[in-house]
């Protein structure tokens, strides 16, 4: 999930709450929704890829949970932060991608799609630099999931994060990354409780894409 003080449209947003963004997933509210997220992406993770990049790599809490040694973030204070936790960084944006073609075999991208700015930009960005047939594993917040309504009636109130975002349906999605040359290979699904109500523990996952769960992991491969 995305805490309250991210802000993917504009680097210098992350800088000066960038401690404050990561101790949010040791909270009592984002731990149990941190931990979710990262066992539904464990549940679909390709174990044929080894050589991984991840798109808005953040503070790096996705990067160290999957193994994922290189990301890629435009805010100087988060890729710090993230670089103390071993993973290696580079500031960049996902519509330009600072590598070779067909550097890597897995691309992962954690509730960051719906705020970058050109999304079929980034998508194509992401399968240039994958080899054929690699994979693209997309973290997403479903906008007629629980909590993808709850943070698109924040935007439209002028929230400083969601108001920049732009949350798809599952539907949507798949068709946007089928569009730029990609294949669904499975699903699973996370988060079924509301944002008002209480964490399950442990977290029910299951497979598949279901309707009313507030995350969804998305695995495609690469023509």
């Amino acid at each position: 999930m995305v805490p309250e003080s991210e802000d993917r449209h504009s680097s210098g947003a992350f800088d000066p709450v960038a401690e404050q963004y990561d101790r949010w997933y040791d909270s009592p509210e984002g731990a149990p929704i941190y931990a979710a997220e990262v066992s539904c992406l464990l549940s679909v993770f390709p174990s044929t890829a080894t050589r991984w990049l991840e798109v808005g790599v953040g503070t790096g809490r996705f990067a160290r949970a999957l193994n994922v040694k290189l990301g890629i973030d435009p805010s100087p204070a988060m890729v710090t932060v993230a670089a103390r936790r071993g993973i290696r960084t580079v500031r960049a944006i996902g519509e330009g991608l600072p590598c070779r073609t067909g550097a890597f075999d897995g691309v992962l991208m954690v509730a960051s799609l719906c705020f970058i700015s050109d999304p079929v930009r980034a998508l194509e960005e992401s399968r240039r630099v994958l080899c054929p047939g690699g994979w693209l594993l997309i973290g997403h917040i479903p906008a007629d999931g629980p909590w993808g309504r709850a943070y698109i009636e924040k935007g439209k109130t002028g929230h400083p994060v969601y108001s920049h975002a732009r949350f798809t349906t599952v539907n949507q999605l798949e068709s946007l990354v089928a569009a730029q040359g990609f294949t669904l290979r499975g699903a699973a699904s996370a988060l079924f409780w509301s944002p008002e109500g209480t964490p399950e523990e442990p977290a029910r996952i299951e497979q598949g894409i279901v309707q009313g769960a507030g995350f969804v992991a998305l695995p495609f491969t690469a023509a």
